[in-house]
């Protein structure tokens, strides 16, 4: 792409500017509970109409529990071409009833409202980029494949399976997830994660009475717990975290039984089934006591390995055409972008520069929409670098 290349797109970008922030708030305004599925529908709908428009097939995949998903290509596409793979989600950690309380408004260069930054703005920028590529005729060496899924905050339980599959067969992945920082640092790799639940079985007696004949699974857990809070190695990008516990029955009685969720998150998939290695190997320090661990290991990390890296590479050298100095960061949180990156190349976090994720502050820098989505536009129009 050459910077002659890159300024027709860009003043096209700007000329379709307002339609971008009126299709961004359109979709702001129909809220999306991960919870709720029927929500997801009329979100799906918006977006494959757009697609739909801009040349793109487009298929929705029924869910069983979520609602669903969005597969999209293009009609004219080029067969025997590699593929490539852009992914996004329209469900939000928000209620319905948020947007009476967290309107879509424009305030001193921001657009605030529940999702707009996780991430509707990324799906402006899908819908956006493959418009500008269709109406400006931008070759494509490789061929574009979309996949929108409602079930990313819980986790994806049901779109993992269409992820993998997808990702199989792609060459590389852009994930549009928000980016990291006020910089909009891209996403190069992301931790995994793990949950496991230790249980803790005593023996149960008057806390009055006779407390010598009980054995208490609270004091056990206590100890426990300092066990694998000391499991922590930030130098090496390991996070062992304690967030729930729970335990007894009564005060007066010593506790029976107790029980802790542990978060377990990594940078590689090998200090991932170390850590698991070592909780699973916790010995009770009290006679009479029962401890078991459940759990396995759960979302991949998405490593900074080389061919991730050679897209950072790819999405640097691509910005500079946009007189962009673009920074990568780590994420300490799991998106699907954990997923495709077992398969293929992945890079994430290129929505839209802003903040508030999962905040009532939620935003995004209206002047960055433009810019970010120009970027898409060049790495869908950048070569196969896979071999």
């Amino acid at each position: 792409m050459t910077r002659s290349e890159t300024k027709t797109i860009l003043a096209h970008l700007e000329a379709t500017k307002d339609d971008m922030l009126d299709f961004l708030k359109a979709l702001v305004l129909i809220e999306t509970p991960s919870q709720q599925a029927e929500a997801q529908l009329p979100l799906i709908q918006q977006v494959s109409q757009q697609l739909q428009h801009d040349g793109m097939f487009c298929m929705h995949i029924p869910g069983k529990r979520s609602g669903g998903m969005l597969f999209s290509r293009r009609r004219a596409r080029q067969k025997n071409h590699p593929l490539q793979l852009l992914i996004g989600h329209t469900d939000t950690i928000w209620p319905v009833g948020t947007i009476s309380r967290m309107p879509a408004e424009e305030l001193e260069g921001k657009l605030y409202g529940p999702g707009v930054f996780d991430m509707k703005a990324g799906l402006t920028q899908i819908a956006f980029a493959l418009s500008t590529i269709n109406h400006l005729q931008i070759p494509l060496a490789v061929e574009p494949m979309v996949l929108i899924n409602s079930d990313e905050e819980t986790g994806s339980r049901e779109s993992t399976t269409w992820i993998r599959r997808l990702a199989r067969i792609a060459t590389r992945t852009f994930v549009l997830e928000p980016p990291l920082g006020p910089t909009g640092k891209l996403k190069t790799a992301r931790k995994g994660l793990s949950r496991l639940t230790m249980r803790i079985k005593g023996k149960a007696a008057h806390a009055g009475l006779n407390p010598e004949e009980g054995i208490s699974a609270i004091e056990e857990l206590s100890f426990q717990v300092q066990k694998l809070f000391a499991l922590n190695d930030p130098s090496r990008g390991i996070s062992v975290n304690v967030g729930m516990i729970q335990g007894g029955i009564s005060a007066n009685v010593i506790a029976p039984e107790s029980s802790a969720v542990i978060d377990i998150r990594t940078l590689t998939k090998k200090d991932a089934l170390s850590v698991i290695k070592k909780i699973s190997s916790f010995q009770p320090r009290n006679a009479g006591i029962e401890l078991q661990v459940d759990g396995e290991l759960g979302r991949l990390p998405m490593e900074a390995n080389e061919r991730n890296q050679r897209l950072w590479s790819l999405a640097a050298e691509s910005a500079t055409l946009l007189n962009l100095k673009l920074e990568g960061g780590t994420a300490g949180g799991g998106s699907d972008g954990n997923t495709t990156s077992q398969f293929t190349a992945t890079l994430d976090g290129l929505g839209t520069v802003g903040g508030g994720a999962h905040a009532h502050d939620e935003h995004i820098l209206v002047d960055k929409l433009v810019e970010r989505t120009a970027l898409l536009i060049l790495l869908l129009a950048s070569p196969d670098i896979s071999t």
